[in-house]
C-alpha cells in the first residue's frame, strides 16, 4: 500500500506533528504486513471489513490493549477517510465499526507537597545540568506545557519584558502563557549558564544538552521521572503528569475552568474536563465539612 501522499496530507494538509506522523505510519505498515502474510497480498481496494477484524482478533492475540488496537484502528479508518476524500475509495470498510471498550484512565497528579519536595527541598547541582534540570521541572509545573512543547521551545519564545512564553502547540497553534517570578529568574540563570555550553551559539533551542544539541523525549521523561522517585512512591512519574498535577491544582484553588482550557491549549472544554475529578472529589468534601446541615 502506498501512504506516502496520505503521511504528506496529515503533515501539510493537517498540520500533524512528526511523531504523530510516524505513528500514523507504523499503525498502517502493521496492517500492510498483516495482509500480506494473512492474505498474500493486496489492493487496498479490495480491503473489507472481515479482512480488518481478522487483524483486531491477532491483536488481540498479541496482548495489546483495547486503547492500543482502537488507536491503531482509528489510524486504518483515517487512511480510508483519506482515499474516499482523494475519490479513490467509494466505501469505507471501517465507517460502521464500533471502538472496542476501555476502561476509564484516570491519572494521579503529584500532590503539592510532592512538588514541593522537588522544587523547594532538592538540593539541586548548581552545574549548568542541575540549573537546566530545575527550570524544565520548574516550567513544567508553572505553565502546563507538553512535553513536545517545552523540547521545541525556542530562546527567542521567552519574553522577558511581557514576562511570557510563546509555546507551539498541536496543529501548530500558538499559545502565550504567563511566567511566574520564580520561573523567570530561574530562565535567566538557565540562558547565562546556557552560555557557557560549547556548541550552543550553534541552535536556538532554549533547552539543550551538555554537549549543545537539543534535548530530545527520553531526556525529558528521564528527568521528571528521576527528580520525582526522590520525593513520590506514585507509579507514573511523567512530564504528563506535571501537566495534569497543574490544571488539578489551577482547579482546587478556584481557578476558571476556560482559563485553564486556554493555557493548556485544549481545542474544547471536554478535554480540561479530565482534570476535574480531583477538584470535585475536593469541593465534595469541602462541601461536607461546611455545610450546617451535615453537622447534626
Amino acid at each position: 500500500m502506498e501512504f506516502q501522499k496520505f503521511l504528506d496530507y496529515l503533515q501539510i494538509e493537517k498540520n500533524y506533528s512528526k511523531h504523530t506522523t510516524a505513528a500514523y505510519c507504523r499503525d498502517l505498515s502493521a496492517f500492510e504486513d498483516f495482509c500480506d502474510t494473512s492474505y498474500d497480498g493486496f489492493d487496498y481496494k479490495e480491503v473489507n471489513y472481515p479482512m480488518i477484524r481478522s487483524w483486531i482478533v491477532s491483536l488481540v492475540e498479541q496482548g495489546n490493549s483495547n486503547r492500543t488496537i482502537n488507536r491503531k484502528v482509528s489510524s486504518l479508518k483515517a487512511y480510508f477517510k483519506y482515499l474516499r476524500k482523494t475519490q479513490q475509495l467509494q466505501i469505507n470498510p471501517l465507517d460502521k465499526h464500533q471502538a472496542l471498550k476501555t476502561e476509564s484512565k484516570i491519572e494521579v497528579p503529584f500532590s503539592k507537597e510532592e512538588i514541593r519536595a522537588v522544587l523547594d527541598s532538592f538540593e539541586f547541582d548548581t552545574s549548568f545540568e542541575g540549573v537546566r534540570d530545575k527550570t524544565i521541572i520548574e516550567l513544567f509545573y508553572a505553565t502546563g506545557m507538553r512535553r513536545a512543547e517545552l523540547i521545541h521551545l525556542t530562546i527567542n519564545a521567552v519574553d522577558f519584558a511581557h514576562k511570557t512564553i510563546k509555546v507551539l502547540g498541536k496543529r501548530n497553534k500558538e499559545r502565550i502563557i504567563p511566567i511566574l517570578p520564580v520561573v523567570e529568574q530561574l530562565l535567566k540563570d538557565y540562558l547565562q549558564a546556557r552560555e557557557q555550553v560549547p556548541g550552543a551559539e550553534l541552535t536556538d533551542s532554549l533547552f539543550i544538552l551538555k554537549n549543545g544539541h537539543k534535548i530530545n523525549e527520553s531526556f525529558v521523561y528521564r528527568v521528571i521521572n528521576t527528580y520525582f522517585s526522590k520525593a513520590s512512591t506514585k507509579q507514573k512519574k511523567s512530564p504528563h503528569i506535571l501537566r495534569h498535577s497543574f490544571a488539578t491544582h489551577l482547579l482546587n484553588e478556584g481557578a476558571d475552568l476556560n482559563a485553564v482550557k486556554e493555557l493548556l491549549g485544549h481545542s474544547s472544554l471536554a478535554s480540561t474536563q479530565v482534570y476535574t475529578h480531583n477538584s470535585i472529589a475536593m469541593l465534595k468534601k469541602q462541601y461536607g465539612q461546611a455545610h450546617p446541615r451535615n453537622k447534626k
